[in-house]
């Protein structure tokens, strides 16, 4: 714009994020249109309701308006989307410990030969073939930091964020993922 002030579709994430900080509601707008499709896209990859989705896409953005001021972005290696990614993955665990606390298992839960979990049937959509079937025999929580890093793209300090450990303890589950990937694929 000529007026010196940028207009919020010319600016990236992060400029957005701090825009929102300031207030913009132009800038929030944008900042929705541009992340809100592929955020709905990997919340329904870990949860199958539309309702859940739907609440934490809600809870993502709100938390998002009155937080904005908190975001440090790329000052400790961060973005502006794994930032909002890890409040929407932290918004969606929420949900599902409010559900478990609220209803009971249905009896079939309890079952050996219970259908798999929707985030199991997610990663065999995604990756198939000898490298999907590698990644399924990991351990639940070499797997879940592999998923993080390698299928939601988050850094490091992001998957620390979002899985509650310390950025050592994803290195290390990364590192012994990793092995255990190539073990299987030679």
């Amino acid at each position: 714009m000529r007026s010196g002030r940028e207009a919020p579709h010319e600016v990236d994430e992060e400029h957005l994020v701090r825009l929102v900080a300031r207030g913009d509601r132009a800038a929030f707008e944008e900042l929705y249109r541009r992340t809100s499709p592929w955020l709905a896209v990997r919340l329904r990859r870990r949860c199958g309701d539309e309702q859940i989705v739907a609440e934490v896409l809600q809870e993502t953005y709100l938390a998002v308006w009155r937080a904005a001021g908190a975001f440090t972005g790329a000052a400790v290696g961060g973005t502006a989307t794994g930032w909002l990614w890890t409040i929407a993955a932290r918004r969606l665990v929420d949900a599902f410990r409010r559900r478990a606390h609220h209803a009971e298992p249905p009896p079939a839960a309890a079952l050996p030969d219970a259908a798999p979990a929707a985030e199991e049937e997610a990663l065999a959509a995604t990756v198939d073939g000898d490298v999907g079937d590698a990644l399924r025999r990991l351990a639940p929580e070499l797997r879940q930091v592999l998923q993080a890093l390698v299928l939601d793209g988050l850094s490091v300090r992001e998957t620390a964020v979002l899985l509650g450990m310390p950025e050592g303890t994803v290195k290390t589950r990364a590192r012994r993922a990793r092995t255990a990937m190539r073990k299987a694929l030679t």
